[in-house]
């Protein structure tokens, strides 16, 4: 059944990226009704009693659930249509991989109660820099769409879109107020894997390919937040360490667990 929950919210994902900006109504409810089976069939497919799917997908796929709900709650506050043509139809291809790549199951007896609050913590930081990585591709666009000459035609689907974003000062307090948040979360999980990584998973604290890229992103974005605390970075500077350690992250995990399972075909180790 939650297959079905799956291939509805992605087609629900793709309608609702690509409404006119007009039908904004429309467009949030159908997104939040998207949301809903999304999160349903996650919780179904990732949820049984004793054991816990873990994979690329999986994680991908919940990474995007919490984006979608982070653009949704700020398109409330702010005209963020920019944002939703980046965010949907990236939702709408994560939703479908679990399908795809289900995963390796992992039982929870003989682990500590501190795994899944670990792992729903790394989802967390790993959302809110997603969103923040969108936040600072749709800054680059903004401030190259800034420097087109008048008379050049812009009416893009795109362009139309981000004309419609807040001014870029704006943007750039949104992005920064991401990034602090990430950054917070992202230290509780490397925190966590640190001190209690025996508990976790069973094993020593090790430096592996995972750890090495989980702790190369958090040391990227405490410069970037210190580098703005001190330095006032800001513009393409602020926007190339957000995009860098993005990647970085994302490598950390989701990059080594595709090579694992797909390119390798081994379970989780």
């Amino acid at each position: 059944m939650y297959t079905y929950f799956f291939i509805l919210a992605a087609l629900l994902y793709a309608v609702c990226a690509f409404l006119p900006a007009r039908l904004g109504a429309a467009i949030s409810a159908g997104t939040a009704v998207a949301w809903l089976l999304h999160g349903a069939a996650l919780w179904a497919d990732m949820i049984a009693p004793g054991s816990l799917r873990i994979g690329f997908a999986i994680m991908l796929s919940a990474t995007l659930w919490i984006s979608v709900a982070a653009y949704w709650l700020e398109n409330r506050n702010f005209s963020l249509d920019g944002l939703r043509v980046l965010v949907l139809p990236s939702a709408a291809v994560a939703v479908m991989l679990p399908i795809l790549f289900p995963g390796s199951v992992v039982p929870l007896q003989g682990k500590s109660a501190l795994f899944p609050w670990h792992v729903a913590i790394s989802i967390l930081a790993y959302s809110t820099f997603t969103i923040a990585a969108f936040h600072a591709v749709l800054m680059a666009l903004l401030e190259s769409r800034l420097h087109i000459r008048p008379g050049v035609k812009r009416n893009s689907w795109l362009g139309t879109a981000i004309d419609r974003l807040p001014a870029l000062l704006t943007m750039e307090r949104l992005l920064f107020r991401l990034i602090a948040f990430g950054f917070a979360l992202l230290t509780l999980t490397v925190l966590s894997g640190v001190v209690f990584s025996e508990q976790l998973f069973g094993i020593p604290f090790k430096w592996d390919h995972k750890t090495v890229f989980t702790m190369l992103s958090w040391v990227l974005f405490g410069l970037l937040l210190v580098g703005r605390a001190w330095r006032g970075w800001r513009g393409k500077t602020a926007l190339r360490f957000t995009l860098t350690g993005f990647v970085t992250l994302l490598l950390a995990y989701v990059g080594s667990r595709f090579v694992l399972e797909v390119v390798l075909h081994r379970g989780l180790a």
